[in-house]
C-alpha cells in the first residue's frame, strides 16, 4: 500500500506545482480528475503536497466507501455516461479502466486497495489509439449502434452506419528462415502424388464405348508432428462469432472455451483476427500474431464477450472480411470461421422471399443469390467480377449452432466463397467441430493445386467431369479437361471420374495379338507450401488393352472407380431428397433414399467389404431417419442434410449431428478407422479433435460452467 500512496502523492504533487494554475482551467477531458472527485482544487490557491498526503491518507482509511465513489488510482470519480470505461474486479473495487489497465503494464497485478490477487487481468491492446472502435485503454468500444432487437418493428431493416476505419493495422509477418534441405531429406515423399485406374481393363477392339470412366486422384504429402509449424503455410484466421441474446449462457461460455483451443493451437507465423456481431458488428481483437503474448491478448478479449441483441449476421461478415481485405501483410492461407445460432433478422426483407412455407430455401436459387447478394465480393464473387477474373476469395466456414440456426444461409454462404458447413447439435460438440476445421486450416501443404488430363489417343474425348464444387472445364472439344482445387491438406486425398468416349480400335496389334488404347494422360501443378516454388507432375498414361474377345477378367469394374461412383450417386440421391422434403414430399424422399441404398449394397466395392461404401450405408440411413416427419426434417434434418452435402461436394470433412458414433475416417485401401469424423477426416484433423477430446475429459463442460467467472466492464 505504502507504494501505492508514493505513486499517488507523486502523480498529484506533478498536477498540483507542475500544471496550468488555477486561474487558467484546462478545459475537461475523460482523461483529467473532474469536479467530482476527492480532490478539491481552492479557487484561490494552489494546494500544497501535504495537505495532499493528509486527504489521501483520510480517504485510503475508509476504502470500502472510497472504492464505489472513487478510482483509487487517479482519485477521480466514477461514474457511468462520463466518457470512460469502468472496471469492476473481482474483489468489487472499481477503477477507471484506463487507469487498472496502466498500472497493470506497469507490473502492478494486486488490487490496489484490498491488494487481493486478481485471476482475470485488465490488458491494454498495443497501437490502437487510433482506432474509433477501442477507447483510450485499447479495448473494444460497446457499439453506439447496439440496441435490442425488440425496440425495432418486426419488419425493420436498420441500415447501421458505423465510424469510418480501416484495419490496415495488421501486425507484420512472422520472418522465418528454415532449413528447407533438412526438410526435404526425409524418408517419405514430400510431393502431391497422383494415380489414375480405368473402369475396366479392357474394352472389345470392335466396340466403341461412350461413359467410360477414368479414375483421376492427388494426395497430398504427410506432415511431421516435430516440423509441424515449418512443412505448412501459416494462416490469417478471423472468427466471427455470434453474441446474439440467444447465445447467453452455457453457449457463450462453451464458445470462448472452444475459441481458446483455437488460439491455444495456432503457431507463432499464423495470425488471428476476433469479430463478433449481433445488432451490429465490432473487431474486438486485431490480427496477431499468435505468439505467447499474443494468445494472452486473445484470451482475454474473447473472455470478455457478452450476449445481447439481436442477429446481423451480415454486417459479422462484412467486417470480418474487412479485416482480410485492409491487412497490410499477407500470409499464404485467410480463412474467415463464422458461428452462430439464429437466423440472421436484420436483413429480414430479403429472408422473407429467402425463407418460404414450410421452411422451404432450396427451390428457388435466385432467393438465395438475393441474400449472397449483400455480402462483400470477396466472400462471394458476383458475375460481373468473373468475368474480369476471379478475385481473391476467402473461404468462410460455417457453424451452424442448435436447432434454431439458419441451415440454408449458412450453407449458402459457405458453399459461395468455398467453405464447408458444419452443423453442431448438442452445444458441448462446438470444440471438437472447431478442433478439426482448424486441424485442416493448419495443414495446408500445397496451394494453387490443377489436375490437368488431356485423351492420349485419336478419337478419344473428354466427355464430363463431375468434380462437386471444384471448378472445371472441358475445352478444345473434348481434349482438355482442368479442375481447379486450390488447398490441399497435409494427406487429403481428392477423387474425380472422367468420362471418355473411347472409339472402336484401328490400331496396330502388339506380339501377342491383342492391341492397346492410351485412354488418357494427365500432369499436376501446385505451389510448394514451404519453398513457395511451383510443382509440375506428370502422371502414367492409363493404357487399356482391345482384344478381340473378352475374358471373364476383362469384365470385372475396378473397384476404385466403382467406391468413387457410388460415392457420387449417393451424393446426388440425398441431394434430390432434401428437394423433396422442401417441398413437403417426405414419402418420395424416403423412397429415394432407400433405393440407392438397395443399389449400393449390390455394388461390386460394397460386395467386397469397402468401408466408403459402408460408411455410405450409414449416411444414407441416418438421412433417412431425420426425414421421418417434417417437425424433425425441420428441427435437425435440414441441417444435417446440408452439411453432409457439404462434404461430399469439398470432399472434405464436416462436423454434423450430436453423436460422433457412426463414422469412419477412410484409409488406403478403403479401409476405415472409427474416430468420430464424418468422412474425409485427414490425420491431422483426427489429431486435432483428439486432443480437444482429451482436453474436455480433463475439464468436462460442466465444470467449466461452475468455474466461469468473468470481469465486468461497464458499458457507457
Amino acid at each position: 500500500m505504502s507504494a501505492t500512496w508514493s505513486k499517488l502523492k507523486k502523480t498529484l504533487s506533478f498536477k498540483s506545482f507542475g500544471g496550468p494554475s488555477s486561474q487558467n482551467p484546462p478545459p475537461s477531458s475523460p482523461n483529467q480528475v473532474d469536479s467530482g472527485s476527492a480532490v478539491c482544487r481552492s479557487p484561490s490557491s494552489v494546494t500544497s503536497s501535504n495537505s495532499f498526503s493528509s486527504r489521501l491518507s483520510r480517504s485510503l482509511s475508509s476504502n470500502h466507501r472510497y472504492s464505489k465513489k472513487t478510482c483509487a488510482i487517479c482519485l477521480g470519480n466514477i461514474k457511468a455516461g462520463q466518457g470512460q470505461a469502468i472496471f469492476t474486479a473481482e474483489c468489487s473495487h472499481t477503477f477507471h479502466f484506463r487507469c487498472i489497465a496502466n498500472s497493470v503494464r506497469h507490473g502492478n497485478y494486486l488490487c490496489p486497495i484490498c491488494r487481493s490477487k486478481w485471476k482475470e487481468i485488465p490488458f491494454q491492446l498495443p497501437n490502437v489509439s487510433s482506432d474509433p472502435y477501442r477507447n483510450a485503454a485499447g479495448q473494444a468500444r460497446v457499439s453506439p449502434y447496439h440496441v435490442p432487437l425488440q425496440d425495432y418493428p418486426p419488419n425493420y431493416t436498420r441500415v447501421l452506419q458505423s465510424p469510418s476505419t480501416t484495419f490496415s493495422d495488421d501486425e507484420p509477418l512472422l520472418a522465418v528462415s528454415t532449413d528447407l534441405s533438412s526438410l526435404n531429406s526425409r524418408a517419405f515423399p514430400i510431393n502431391v502424388t497422383v494415380k489414375a485406374f480405368p473402369e475396366f481393363p479392357a474394352v472389345a477392339a470392335s466396340e466403341s464405348v461412350s461413359g467410360f470412366a477414368v479414375l483421376v486422384g492427388v494426395r497430398a504429402p504427410p506432415i511431421l508432428e516435430d516440423a509441424r509449424y515449418f512443412e505448412r503455410a501459416p494462416i490469417d484466421l478471423v472468427t466471427v462469432l455470434d453474441v446474439s441474446g440467444s447465445m447467453s449462457g452455457t453457449k457463450l461460455v462453451l464458445l470462448k472455451r472452444a475459441v481458446s483451443f483455437v488460439i491455444e493451437n495456432l503457431g507463432p507465423s499464423d495470425r488471428l483476427s476476433i469479430v463478433s456481431f449481433s445488432a451490429s458488428s465490432r473487431r474486438i481483437f486485431p490480427l496477431r500474431r499468435m505468439t505467447d503474448i499474443g494468445r494472452e491478448d486473445a484470451r482475454l478479449a474473447v473472455n470478455s464477450l457478452s450476449a445481447d441483441g439481436g442477429t446481423n449476421i451480415v454486417e459479422g461478415l462484412k467486417k470480418g472480411a474487412r479485416v482480410l481485405e485492409e491487412r497490410r501483410e499477407r500470409n499464404p492461407v485467410a480463412s474467415i470461421i463464422l458461428l452462430s445460432d439464429g437466423k440472421d433478422t436484420y436483413n429480414s426483407d430479403n429472408m422473407s422471399h429467402y425463407r418460404r412455407p414450410q421452411n422451404q430455401t432450396s427451390s428457388d436459387p435466385s432467393h438465395v443469390l438475393e441474400y449472397l447478394n449483400l455480402l462483400p465480393v470477396s466472400i462471394c464473387p458476383t458475375g460481373e467480377t468473373q468475368n474480369e477474373g476471379p478475385p481473391p476469395t476467402f473461404p468462410i466456414h460455417t457453424f451452424g449452432f442448435g436447432s434454431d440456426h439458419d441451415s440454408s444461409a449458412m450453407h449458402a454462404i459457405s458453399n459461395a466463397s468455398g467453405g464447408t458447413f458444419s452443423f453442431i447439435e448438442s452445444v458441448g460438440m462446438v470444440q471438437d467441430a472447431f478442433a478439426r476445421c482448424i486441424g485442416g486450416l493448419l495443414s495446408v501443404v500445397a496451394q494453387e493445386l490443377r489436375l490437368t488430363v488431356r485423351p492420349a489417343s485419336p478419337g478419344v474425348e473428354i466427355e464430363a467431369i463431375p468434380s462437386g464444387r471444384y471448378a472445371n472445364e472441358i475445352s478444345e472439344g473434348g481434349s482438355q479437361g482442368v479442375i481447379t482445387i486450390g488447398d490441399l491438406y497435409a494427406d487429403e486425398e481428392k477423387e474425380f471420374l472422367v468420362y471418355l468416349s473411347i472409339p472402336a480400335f484401328a490400331g496396330v496389334e502388339g506380339e501377342d495379338g491383342v492391341g492397346q488404347t492410351s485412354l488418357l494422360q494427365f500432369k499436376c501443378s501446385h505451389r510448394d507450401a514451404v519453398s513457395k516454388e511451383m510443382v509440375h507432375l506428370e502422371g502414367e498414361r492409363v493404357e487399356i488393352r482391345r482384344p478381340t474377345f473378352l475374358s471373364p477378367t476383362d469384365v470385372i469394374v475396378s473397384v476404385e472407380v466403382d467406391r468413387q461412383r457410388n460415392r457420387l450417386w449417393v451424393a446426388e440421391a440425398i441431394a434430390e431428397a432434401q428437394q423433396m422434403a422442401e417441398m413437403g414430399n417426405l414419402e418420395g424422399a424416403q423412397a429415394m433414399l432407400t433405393n440407392r441404398r438397395a443399389t449400393l449394397l449390390s455394388s461390386a466395392s460394397s460386395q467386397a467389404g469397402d468401408g466408403l461404401c459402408s460408411w455410405l450405408q450409414t449416411e444414407l440411413t441416418e438421412i433417412r431417419e431425420r426425414m421421418a416427419n417434417m417437425e424433425m426434417y425441420e428441427h435437425t434434418g435440414r441441417a444435417y442434410v446440408l452439411s453432409g452435402l457439404s462434404s461430399h461436394s469439398w470432399q472434405r470433412a464436416t462436423t454434423r449431428g450430436d453423436s460422433n458414433g457412426h463414422s469412419a475416417v477412410l484409409r488406403e485401401g478403403g479401409s476405415t478407422s472409427h474416430s468420430g469424423a464424418i468422412g474425409y477426416d485427414t490425420p491431422s484433423m483426427v489429431s486435432m479433435v483428439s486432443k480437444s477430446q482429451n482436453l474436455s475429459a480433463l475439464n468436462p463442460p460442466e465444470q467449466v460452467l461452475r468455474l466461469n467467472k468473468s470481469t465486468s466492464l461497464t458499458r457507457i
